[in-house]
């Protein structure tokens, strides 16, 4: 069998809109590897004409695509693995650091990646500061099948400095606030499972959501992005009312059904 360094792994599901930009810049990658999840546009056509090698995760009633993560990552060969997600492109300058970085001996098992991000179409000011778990070595690696999880890797981690220029992620979808609100929906209802033993109260529902927003505005630095900068701090922290609120729902559907 062929020794593949470095597989891209995405998961899809629908996820037409943006997939050839994405494969056309994974290009030079050893392996890529589309898991979809029984998509019903034409996903897998584009996938397969552009050589990849597609395998399938039954869909189910998954929200999300991390249930399917670690059998996406165990269908690769290569030693490392790069995930991307089907709205995201590598940059050729990522490409040729993980590349160099691995033949490095102080390599570490995996690499958070700096991610540049858009909100109601306009790209956000300053150094990303969004990072993001997506690049490990295959073996022993598991990914819990929860929303907003990142990967269990065996081994030392590190950050890659977000001043390389270009040595990123870039995030392709709008993030337009109707498309915030859908996701939020599912995303929250997705992590439900993961929390719904947290005997979460007022104190959560009110604290929960002014950190979030507090950390996001004035520490992650959205002050800079102006009007557009405040309104998605104000909805990072609505996430987390809206979570909260679902698991004490959760919690009280339960008490009432004993």
């Amino acid at each position: 069998m062929e020794k593949k360094d470095i597989s891209v792994v995405i998961n899809t599901y629908n996820a037409e809109k943006f997939l050839q930009r994405v494969l056309d810049s994974v290009r030079g990658f050893d392996e890529v590897v589309v898991c979809d999840m029984e998509s019903t546009d034409h996903t897998v056509e584009i996938a397969r004409r552009n050589g990849c090698k597609v395998v399938t995760f039954p869909k189910g009633n998954h929200v999300c695509a991390e249930p399917a993560r670690t059998f996406a990552i165990q269908s690769a060969q290569g030693k490392w693995v790069l995930v991307v997600d089907a709205d995201e492109l590598v940059t050729p300058e990522l490409k040729d650091y993980l590349y160099g970085r691995i033949n490095r001996p102080d390599c570490p098992e995996g690499l958070y990646i700096p991610r540049r991000n858009r909100f109601m179409n306009i790209m956000k000011k300053g150094l990303p500061k969004d990072y993001q778990l997506r690049f490990f070595i295959r073996e022993g690696t598991v990914w819990p099948p929860y929303v907003h999880t990142f990967p269990q890797v065996k081994g030392r981690t590190e950050y890659i400095d977000n001043h390389l220029k270009n040595v990123v992620l870039v995030h392709l979808i709008e993030n337009y606030i109707d498309d915030r609100l859908e996701k939020y929906n599912r995303y929250t209802t997705g992590e439900v499972e993961k929390k719904k033993g947290k005997r979460y109260g007022v104190g959560a529902l009110l604290f929960r959501p002014f950190w979030r927003f507090f950390k996001s505005y004035f520490m992650d630095g959205e002050i800079r992005n102006g009007i557009t900068g405040f309104i998605d701090s104000v909805m990072t922290g609505f996430y987390q009312f809206i979570l909260v609120a679902k698991v004490i729902e959760h919690r009280l559907k339960e008490k009432d059904e004993r």
